[in-house]
């Protein structure tokens, strides 16, 4: 792939509390007018930042004639899923009001691309916001936060070395850890009990959220994922059969979580023909 010719600008979206929320914005030269893709890191909702988008991701959706912007949002468990959600909403209507004089992007055609978290965050955006994204695509994102895969100990992360509940405010990969062993994900990210109260979570879950008036929707999700079921997707994809939501469904049978960005996955002929899938999709919708 030839490597495409594009500025980077840095630039403030949103300032809380004195923090700035930051999103770095690539633009293909010359400028023109391109549809923009809105691009969201995993990490659990508790780590991870705009950084973690892989260059060559960023250079395929370049080449596609996107320009990318890569944000930052607020993480759990300083703060709670609603205001996450608000980040959410803020930076699309900032993408919207500011992208046309700021980097020249067509405000009418906006995409979102997310990973695990960012793939929940992205079937957000697929009801959240408005006007609604011309596409979405979630890579082994989820829809349902309450179900038992994050609501109760799950066996794979139970495997591991038991997190004490002090030893889990030493960095956020322990404190992740600490909430898959004891099932307490829901309850830091959204403050509330999802046994006592599951009612107050039907927002913030997309499987619940699913109209005729959802987003075109692609899903990507490996079989064998250990860290979000695979069964997010499938249940995900019912509720778009159900409710006569265009998508599409790519399973991939050997992969796992996070496969697109392992050692190896830029040359992967699978990873390849996966963005291949994505590029066509996005250029279908927008």
């Amino acid at each position: 792939m030839t490597q495409p010719t594009f500025t980077k600008q840095t630039l403030t979206y949103k300032t809380v509390d004195g923090n700035d929320l930051l999103a770095d914005v690539y633009v293909s030269q010359p400028v023109a007018p391109r549809p923009v893709l809105i691009w969201i890191h995993g990490g659990c909702l508790m780590y991870g930042d705009r950084n973690q988008l892989k260059e060559y991701q960023r250079d395929i959706y370049l080449q596609a004639g996107f320009t990318v912007v890569s944000i930052d949002y607020r993480l759990a468990p300083e703060t709670k899923i609603g205001p996450i959600i608000e980040d959410l909403q803020d930076v699309y209507a900032w993408v919207l009001a500011q992208g046309p004089h700021l980097f020249g992007l067509d405000g009418q055609r906006v995409v979102v691309v997310g990973h695990s978290a960012g793939g929940y965050l992205t079937l957000m955006a697929g009801f959240c916001v408005e006007p609604r994204p011309k596409a979405l695509v979630s890579f082994y994102g989820y829809g349902d936060i309450i179900g038992d895969w994050y609501s109760r100990p799950d066996p794979f992360y139970c495997q591991q070395l038991a997190v004490s509940a002090e030893e889990a405010h030493k960095n956020r990969g322990l404190f992740y850890l600490y909430c898959r062993q004891t099932g307490r994900w829901p309850i830091e990210v959204g403050g509330h009990d999802p046994d006592v109260e599951p009612e107050w979570f039907a927002p913030f879950c997309p499987v619940q959220n699913v109209t005729a008036n959802y987003t075109p929707t692609l899903l990507i999700h490996g079989v064998p994922d250990t860290d979000v079921p695979y069964a997010q997707s499938v249940l995900m994809a019912q509720e778009f059969v159900a409710h006569g939501v265009e998508h599409e469904f790519i399973t991939l049978p050997t992969l796992g979580h996070a496969f697109d960005v392992m050692a190896g996955a830029e040359d992967s002929t699978e990873v390849q023909a996966v963005f291949e899938q994505v590029v066509a999709f996005l250029r279908n919708h927008s």
